[in-house]
């Protein structure tokens, strides 16, 4: 049995909270309420929480360079001013699939938003089939497609030197590697490292600890497993993990 305690931070009452993002120089998280169209910011000083709407589900928020902060709202890639709680979109994505919508994603060490879409939802985990794809958007406001047929585009990650790109699919039940060229943002090289075994349920989101070893959510299956990605295995972790935390700004 586990010894770590649990506790509630922020109340929240999400409809689906996801994309947590500590900022630094505020001391404070942001996160998103993706069907409750809005994004939020605790202050862990003041124990206050505010909160923006917008009109459209919202997947992820991540620190902009410029400041503000870069959103997936529906198919879009928008920038967000907290201040007079406008947003702008920066570039639109999958206007053939007015289903579809953004789901998880992640700054790149360089300063790159990778972010993947998935399609309707009917129920959890339940939607229209291969209808998602991986992008990302680059400093120069343009996208680059990688590829497509994708279910849920879910957990993302980069290896400690910058090499491997770590992707999941959940509905193919598998954590992916890539090879990953830091200086152009481009992969190659697709391969399977961990297939979940059915009593570990769907693989969801993901991080990386200071070791250099994958933990993965796992989706009505009550837990988190860290994948070791050289060796294929799994454990429980006997210690609390430093986690690496990037914090990364979008370079925009």
């Amino acid at each position: 049995m586990s010894s770590e305690k649990v506790e509630v931070v922020v109340e929240a009452h999400c409809r689906l909270g996801e994309s947590p993002l500590w900022e630094e120089k505020g001391n404070t998280l942001l996160f998103v309420d993706v069907s409750g169209k809005k994004v939020l910011r605790w202050n862990s000083l003041t124990k206050e929480v505010q909160a923006v709407p917008v009109d459209a589900f919202v997947s992820l928020v991540a620190l902009r360079e410029c400041g503000g902060y870069i959103i997936t709202q529906g198919t879009r890639f928008a920038a967000l001013n907290w201040e007079n709680q406008s947003v702008t979109t920066i570039n639109n994505v999958d206007q053939d699939k007015p289903n579809n919508r953004f789901n998880d994603g992640k700054v790149d060490p360089a300063g790159r938003l990778f972010a993947g879409t998935m399609g309707n939802e009917l129920r959890p985990a339940v939607l229209e089939r291969k209808q998602g794809s991986l992008f990302t958007l680059f400093p120069d406001h343009s996208v680059v497609k990688h590829f497509n047929n994708v279910d849920i585009s879910n957990g993302l990650d980069w290896s400690l030197d910058n090499r491997t790109f770590f992707y999941i699919d959940s509905l193919s039940y598998s954590v992916d590697a890539f090879d990953y060229d830091l200086q152009t943002g481009q992969i190659a090289n697709r391969r399977s490292i961990y297939t979940m075994e059915e009593e570990e349920k769907i693989p969801d989101g993901m991080s990386i600890d200071t070791e250099g070893k994958l933990w993965v959510a796992c989706y009505n299956g009550g837990r988190v497993i860290r994948i070791d990605p050289e060796t294929d295995n799994w454990t429980w972790s006997k210690r609390t993990p430093t986690m690496l935390i990037r914090r990364l700004t979008i370079n925009l």
